[in-house]
């Protein structure tokens, strides 16, 4: 296994539709793997065939470290709910946005053995799925946000002050 180079916002490739994976062969196997584990080497939760330079649609997801999943050629066939929160990227490294997404979706994907399966995920997962879902057809999610991008800290550092000037009043 290797770690791939993460392509990051600006390269052409994250604006490209992908092309549907037709078969698995030791070649895909190798490169979900490098995959995981270039995702996991950057502290992320999922990660898309774009990102790591090869437009083929799919991606590895892992948002709690022990339940990794491989969708091959996914699409969401339900959705319901909204939830709004901070998201980020690999490929725009050390920045997020609020994004809406939905709060639960059915998604309809591969496996590793390119055997169907579906899978319904809410939460943290949803959020996953769309925004890994979304590289697939080369959209990222700045053109989803619901303000302009900023460093992943900014906030925090104004929760800080905020706290700090509380307590001097206190």
């Amino acid at each position: 296994m290797a770690i791939r180079k993460i392509r990051e916002e600006g390269d052409p490739i994250l604006s490209k539709v992908c092309r549907p994976v037709e078969k698995m062969n030791l070649r895909t196997k190798i490169l979900i793997q490098d995959m995981f584990e270039t995702m996991y080497n950057a502290y992320g939760v999922g990660l898309a065939g774009p990102q790591v330079g090869v437009l083929r649609r799919l991606c590895v997801i892992d948002v709690d470290g022990e339940h990794p999943y491989v969708f091959i050629n996914p699409e969401i066939i339900e959705q319901s709910g909204e939830q709004t929160g901070e998201e980020g990227c690999l490929s725009i490294p050390g920045m997020c946005a609020l994004v809406t997404r939905p709060e639960h979706v059915k998604v309809r994907a591969l496996d590793l053995k390119m055997e169907p399966f579906e899978l319904e995920a809410d939460g943290l997962l949803a959020r996953a799925c769309c925004h890994e879902f979304d590289h697939l057809d080369g959209i990222m999610y700045p053109s989803r946000a619901l303000e302009p991008i900023h460093p992943v800290d900014q906030e925090g550092e104004a929760d800080a002050e905020a706290e700090a000037a509380e307590e001097e009043k206190l």
